[in-house]
């Protein structure tokens, strides 16, 4: 057998192959987990029923292993044997242990046993040792690379097709940044849109009212208002937030990171190449790259850095300071700020 990368683990389960011993490398929990339960069918199919889990370390105690492997069943199933090494380092006497089933395996003296070793991401010493070369050279091992976060809206595009649905390029990003890399929630995130929406293509403001439904308004919607000059929609979503409980220094931080980024845009607003290229880099496209094209355009340049100025005095307010010039209530200052955005023209 050989290494192989985890797309290639499907094309090596095949009754033809009769593989009786998988190595899965790798410290991505979700894809760790899928390839063993996919394993674990295919060992089902070639009869292996019973299942035995053993998680060792480099002083464990390797005989009852042996005795499972050795274990004839009453009922006449042959057993699936999990071994689990979380640090990857098995000891001296794991390693002889590892080794003996080796060659115990590759001589048939084991028909009734089907083995999965759950290892992590090895370094390089660890692949140069004796028994990490051996099993990869004579057994099936798999290598489970972690998703690049780059790769997350590609990786999140495919798990979405599955279930028949597909989403455009922004709101892929989007989720992919709410998930912050981690694929156990990008997977439940894209569970709960199986369940929530029917087959076909979603928008990006159904996957953000997915995300985000725990409560009736969110800062997203706020955001969006403002930009687009709606102004008692943004009125209303701020008071909405405000009467739902929501922490100011939240809906804050949205804001202000918006503004932050406004700024930064409209520095480059006279030079199309490059405000197509910070679209890029801060991976913003659809119809919300087209809502911030014409907030741009409606306002002046000279605006962004007075409204950055005027997000940080609120958050002066909220900290109990009192900057020149505004309202005691941070509430209310929050809000002429998103007048000062939404109204002008």
């Amino acid at each position: 057998m050989a290494v192989i990368e985890l797309s290639r683990l499907t094309a090596q389960l095949s009754p033809s192959l009769t593989v009786r011993w998988v190595v899965l490398c790798g410290d991505e929990l979700l894809l760790q987990q899928e390839a063993a339960d996919q394993v674990r069918e295919y060992a089902k199919s070639l009869g292996h029923h019973e299942r035995h889990r053993f998680e060792l370390d480099g002083r464990s105690d390797w005989s009852d292993v042996w005795a499972v492997t050795n274990e004839v069943s009453l009922f006449g199933d042959k057993h699936v044997i999990d071994l689990y090494l979380p640090s990857g380092k098995p000891g001296r006497q794991g390693s002889d242990a590892l080794l003996q089933l080796c060659e115990a395996m590759q001589s048939q003296q084991l028909p009734d046993s089907f083995l999965i070793l759950h290892l992590p991401w090895l370094d390089r010493a660890t692949r140069q040792s004796k028994w990490a070369k051996q099993l990869s050279q004579q057994l099936l091992w798999v290598d489970i690379r972690p998703v690049e976060r780059s790769a997350l809206p590609q990786w999140i595009r495919q798990r979405l097709a599955q279930q028949h649905q597909s989403a455009p390029q922004d709101a892929l990003f989007w989720l992919g940044e709410q998930v912050e890399g981690n694929l156990v929630a990008a997977h439940q995130e894209v569970s709960k849109l199986g369940l929530l929406y029917p087959e076909g293509e979603l928008s990006l403001e159904q996957i953000q009212a997915a995300v985000l439904n725990v409560a009736r308004y969110n800062v997203f919607d706020l955001r969006d208002a403002m930009l687009t000059g709606q102004a008692q929609r943004a009125l209303t979503i701020l008071h909405g937030l405000q009467g739902e409980g929501a922490a100011l220094p939240l809906v804050l931080w949205a804001i202000g990171e918006e503004l932050r980024l406004m700024a930064r845009f409209a520095q480059h607003q006279n030079h199309p190449a490059e405000l197509a290229q910070q679209f890029k880099q801060h991976r913003i496209f659809g119809s919300r790259e087209q809502a911030i094209r014409q907030c741009l355009q409606r306002l002046p340049a000279t605006i962004w850095p007075q409204v950055v100025r005027h997000a940080h005095d609120i958050d002066c307010l909220i900290k109990g300071l009192k900057p020149s010039g505004r309202l005691m209530d941070p509430w209310d200052e929050a809000a002429r700020l998103c007048l000062r955005i939404a109204l002008r023209a």
